[in-house]
């Protein structure tokens, strides 16, 4: 299978509720490998590599987020693949 990776910009009630930390949980849980940092502006960056079932699961995952979270806007953007080891909070 090919991977690639995406990058998400999550908006919304993600930050001072455990977005990140459900995120990773759910990125090991489904075998991708990336990040999750809270970025200055509220927002919260999510990088997913894996294949494109897997990214479709996380990305499905993202516009809900933990029931502490309030998604308003996802947005996605493919960047150059990058191997990462595991699933990291920054």
């Amino acid at each position: 299978m090919e991977h690639q990776c995406i990058k998400f910009k999550v908006s919304g009630r993600v930050q001072g509720v455990g977005f990140r930390y459900h995120t990773a949980y759910f990125g090991l849980k489904n075998g991708v490998t990336g990040y999750a940092k809270n970025l200055w502006d509220g927002d919260v960056e999510v990088m997913v590599c894996g294949d494109k079932t897997q990214i479709a699961k996380m990305e499905a995952y993202l516009h809900q987020g933990p029931p502490s979270a309030k998604v308003e806007s996802l947005l996605s953007e493919i960047v150059e693949f990058k191997s990462y080891k595991g699933f990291e909070i920054l």
